[in-house]
């Protein structure tokens, strides 16, 4: 990693675990469908966003994790029971 990409980088991580944070505090007690499913998007797309900017991964592979989740989230809310 770049001495360019350290600042991104920290500032991402930490976004990243105010988001974990904020899931956990705020989360009912229990795993249902929709608490594991959000719990694994945070995840995906943290450690993607992180690898984006400590250049481990190229825009386009960013892009398609980005799109897959968003795609997951859609899918996940507009099923019906």
């Amino acid at each position: 990693m770049s001495d360019a990409n350290v600042v991104p980088t920290i500032a991402v991580t930490t976004i990243a675990l105010v988001a974990f944070g904020g899931f956990f505090w705020t989360k009912t007690p229990g795993f249902g469908r929709f608490a594991t499913s959000t719990l694994l998007l945070i995840y995906v797309l943290s450690l993607a966003a992180v690898c984006f900017t400590a250049g481990q991964i190229s825009d386009a592979a960013f892009v398609n994790v980005l799109l897959t989740t968003i795609g997951f989230a859609g899918g996940l809310f507009a099923t019906k029971e």
